[in-house]
């Protein structure tokens, strides 16, 4: 620590300032400094460093200190609007280093105006007037307010019995109005606006005035303060004269041999809860410790109710209580077909976990992610598995969970604690085999107070869940026995340790065939009974579904499609209830008559698709979509234009693909010129919607080649891959939901990459059958599969086909690259 002095002449010199000089400018923030007051300050900025150097550099030492306007202008930031035109010149009197921050003591020496600022670099300068002394108006009325200053002065000294005796006489004697104002103000936290409307003040009148406003905003402020602590220390007073009564009435009722209530008798009831609980040998040691410690306490202690909760909780969790299973396959075999229609595949490995539960009852709980789009009956599931088993069931919504401490507990030393979710989940269901549904772990948050999903990842893991230990509770619990699932819509979210300790199970989106099954045997009877009807007064025909399901609801489960046929069940209820005794038929003719046009509008399968124009298929968080990707020259133009609220995986795709066709463009029938000399625009419908990832390889080439050659791509086919510089098809995920899109818009062909076949093993039957899958290894293979047969255009492209076959001595000029 470097520490400098100021010469000590300048301690006691009179400064005599002219009337105009130009000197450097020191801004401050929340601060007001005053003539003849002599405080502190801390500079640190750069810039400001830099005023005060130059200070110190003159012989004076002097420098202007100017408020800010606002607290969030700094003194390398503020500029001269920033900055309030009246300040203070002060005298540096003393200068110390302390690790950069240079801490000052300045002494207030006049008021002055800016009256031109003339530099902001390296540091603030202005040319200055120094104010001429504050003129008294009325002499009588400054008497008057500097005697009720003094009396108010009086009467806070009283209410402040620390302020030092130094401080008091300081104050008391002080007979100039104006410097005791002054002082008032550099001591009393006014507000810097204030503050500055005293600064600014040209007459002792007026100086005064706003003292005595502040001074009696201050005292009234003091006044209550002191009321408060007079209440607080009143009732600290009755509190402890009530312990000493109560403790009287304790030692009274010990005399009359009449003490078998109160303390003693909760706790000889804990007691006796404790002897009768079945409890571990390390948990029961603890609890009676805790007891003891509780007996030991009087009843008004903080830690007496602390210690009595805790042990509550210890008696009512259940350490060795468990279900009893009714492991019976086809009983539960049974449950899942009445509860799903459906789902043969994740009801198949449903089964197999809790085969391997009943073969080996010791085994642990297998912990299963259900993954898929809202409304497919992930949590249903699990209900239907917790009957199937005969287990108590309870449901954690995870969704914005950002607390770790939502699923450890809290420690007992902070107020109010209580245990984890986890903890108090087990207490609700009183038995230690629950099938307990972790909701929406997708959407886990996380902050400054921890990650809640790196907790979840002892409590997930078998090998460590046996002894999980609540903050709470401390003391080791076995979670093996709990049969967890969980849910969410997506996997990318859900971190990879996360992931990895759970089985994962997808469940894709119905078709439409499934939605109407669906309804008719569950969503449309359930809205019947729920709207008090019955199947005698509404029917609603398969049309009618069918029609919902395309043009009403677009979604990839049936959370919306049951939600529009409750709609119709009340309107028809409302019928009912004005006096119709009819039976309703419900037809696709007369949906619009109850629910108003249309919806939704499904992207179609086109009958025309113009060259540069491609069907891809996508994968959203509701199922499958189908989208258009669209392409377009810019004669005399160059590069590449992408619209359509891409991400930068899928603009990734598109250079590929461009710089694929490019590199070989011989082969494809194209003009390398025509690529050369053009840029190319492409376009992805609908621009709102954000869209991404590597599957639109495959669609975007076919269009770029499209547009090249002239020659359109079959309407009727839809296509999904990811490419490479090297010419091959990758695979892509989310097949079936993109199936199925494409299937309800009426395509039938499908192009998939080669690695992908195995996939639509977990389509329908009933779809499959539709469809014409075309595998592809390579980008050839989809160019062949997709782009109509035919003579290239001339106006798109005048580098003819027959050209090229004749250049590269190729009689075909088919898509075919056997060399990659």
């Amino acid at each position: 620590m470097a520490d400098e002095l100021v010469d000590e002449q300048f301690k006691t010199q009179d400064i005599k300032l002219p009337t105009e000089l130009e000197i450097a400018v020191l801004p401050l923030q929340n601060t007001t400094l005053f003539p003849e007051t002599v405080v502190p300050l801390a500079v640190g900025r750069e810039r400001s460093t830099r005023a005060v150097e130059s200070a110190l550099a003159t012989e004076e030492k002097l420098i202007a200190c100017v408020t800010t306007k606002t607290e969030n202008v700094t003194g390398d930031d503020a500029k001269p609007d920033d900055l309030y035109k009246i300040g203070t010149i002060v005298n540096i009197k003393r200068m110390m280093r302390n690790e950069g921050i240079m801490q000052l003591i300045v002494q207030g020496i006049d008021r002055f105006e800016v009256i031109e600022w003339t530099g902001e670099q390296p540091y603030l300068k202005a040319k200055i007037q120094v104010l001429p002394e504050l003129r008294r108006v009325d002499e009588e009325e400054i008497e008057a307010l500097k005697r009720n200053i003094q009396g108010m002065i009086q009467e806070a000294l009283a209410l402040l019995p620390q302020v030092p005796p130094e401080i008091r006489v300081a104050v008391t004697s002080q007979e100039d109005a104006v410097q005791l104002s002054y002082f008032l103000a550099s001591v009393l936290d006014l507000g810097v606006e204030t503050e500055q409307k005293m600064l600014e003040s040209s007459t002792v009148d007026g100086l005064l005035t706003l003292t005595h406003a502040a001074l009696a905003r201050e005292l009234e402020i003091m006044q209550i303060r002191s009321k408060i602590a007079n209440e607080a220390q009143h009732e600290m007073d009755k509190s402890q004269r009530d312990y000493v009564l109560r403790q009287q009435m304790k030692a009274i009722q010990k005399e009359l041999g009449d003490d078998e209530g109160g303390e003693k008798a909760e706790a000889d009831q804990l007691r006796e809860r404790l002897e009768k609980a079945d409890l571990p040998d390390d948990v029961r040691k603890e609890a009676t410790r805790e007891l003891k410690r509780m007996e030991a306490l009087p009843q008004a202690a903080p830690d007496y109710h602390v210690i009595r909760t805790y042990l509550e909780y210890i008696l009512e969790l259940p350490w060795r209580k468990a279900s009893e299973e009714k492991l019976d396959l086809n009983e539960a075999r049974k449950v899942l077909d009445e509860d799903h229609y459906g789902l043969e595949d994740i009801k198949e490995r449903i089964l197999e976990s809790l085969a391997v539960v009943k073969l080996r009852p010791d085994s642990k709980s297998p912990i299963i992610l259900f993954v898929g789009p809202p409304g497919v009956g992930k949590t249903s599931l699990g209900r239907s598995i917790a009957r199937a088993l005969g287990r108590e069931f309870d449901r954690l919504s995870l969704g914005g969970m950002r607390d770790e401490a939502e699923l450890r507990g809290h420690r007992r030393t902070y107020v109010g604690a209580m245990p984890g979710r986890i903890i108090q989940s087990l207490r609700r269901v009183a038995v230690n085999n629950p099938v307990l549904m972790l909701d929406e772990i997708d959407k886990l948050g996380n902050d400054f107070r921890g990650d809640p999903a790196s907790a979840l990842l002892e409590i997930l893991d078998p090998a460590q869940n046996n002894t999980f230990r609540d903050n709470y509770i401390d003391l080791p619990f076995d979670l093996s026995k709990v049969f967890f699932i969980a849910t969410a819509n997506q996997l990318q979210p859900i971190p990879m340790p996360l992931r990895d300790r759970m089985e994962i199970i997808q469940l894709a989106g119905y078709s439409d065939r499934e939605k109407l099954n669906i309804a008719k045997q569950y969503l449309i009877p359930r809205q019947i009974t729920e709207n008090g009807l019955t199947a005698e007064q509404l029917t609603i025909t398969d049309d009618a579904i069918n029609l919902l399901t395309m043009s009403y609801t677009r979604e990839a489960g049936v959370r919306q499609l049951e939600r529009t046929v409750g709609n119709l069940a009340r309107k028809v209820a409302l019928k009912v209830a004005e006096g119709l005794t009819d039976k309703v038929t419900i037809s696709a003719d007369e949906i619009k008559g109850y629910l108003g046009p249309a919806k939704v509008f499904p992207e179609e399968a086109r009958k025309d698709l113009p060259p540069g124009v491609a069907t891809g298929m996508a994968w959203t968080e509701m199922g499958g979509e189908v989208l258009f990707i669209e392409a377009t020259l810019l004669p005399g133009s160059s590069g590449l234009t992408l619209t359509g609220q891409l991400g930068d995986v899928m603009k990734e795709s598109a250079q590929a693909a461009r710089s694929y066709l490019w590199s070989h463009a011989a082969e494809f029938g194209i003009d390398p010129e025509m690529i050369k000399n053009n840029g190319i625009h492409i376009h992805v419908p609908a621009g709102s919607i954000p869209k991404d990832g590597p599957s639109a390889g495959v669609t975007m080439a076919s269009a770029m080649a499209s547009l090249y050659t002239g020659r359109k791509v079959r309407f009727d086919t839809a296509m999904t891959g990811e490419i490479t510089l090297s010419g091959l098809v990758f695979p892509v995920g989310g097949v079936k939901e993109k199936i199925l899109a494409a299937h309800r818009a009426g395509i039938r062909r499908i192009v998939l990459p080669d690695r992908n076949l195995g996939d639509t093993e977990d389509i329908p039957e009933d779809v499959r059958k539709e469809l014409e899958i075309i595998p592809a290894k390579l980008i050839s293979d989809v160019l062949n599969a997709t782009l109509e047969s035919g003579a290239i255009d001339p106006s798109v492209s005048s580098y003819a086909p027959e050209t090229v076959a004749a250049k590269n001595d190729v009689t075909d000029p088919t898509f075919v690259r056997d060399d990659i």
